[in-house]
């Protein structure tokens, strides 16, 4: 099942992230640019954003993407780290650059 409508608290850990086939993207010099080949709509994502859509190029849980993250930049408050990780796969997902989907019970 994939969601329509997202908010950050909407994506526990335990929920698969992936980014859609409906795109291109290029690494310029630590920044991702992205290319929605549905709306030809260009997204630009900093490094650390860049970091969030390497890992996601794959079906990836949403606890495997904030641990990944957190381990990099420790010295950011988990919280903090978690709140903002999810906050950009909401605009991805907002952006139809990447699907969410329920783990299978």
């Amino acid at each position: 099942m994939t969601d329509t409508s997202l908010t950050p608290d909407a994506l526990p850990d335990d929920r698969l992230v992936q980014a859609t086939d409906t795109h291109v993207s290029s690494d310029l010099a630590g920044e991702e640019v992205i290319l929605n080949l549905s709306n030809g709509v260009y997204y630009g994502l900093n490094p650390v954003g860049s970091q969030i859509w390497t890992l996601i190029q794959t079906p990836t849980s949403v606890g495997d993407v904030c641990a990944a993250l957190q381990e990099t930049y420790p010295d950011v408050a988990p919280e903090v780290l978690a709140h903002d990780m999810r906050a950009l796969l909401v605009e991805l997902h907002e952006a139809e650059l990447l699907t969410v989907v329920n783990v299978a019970a």
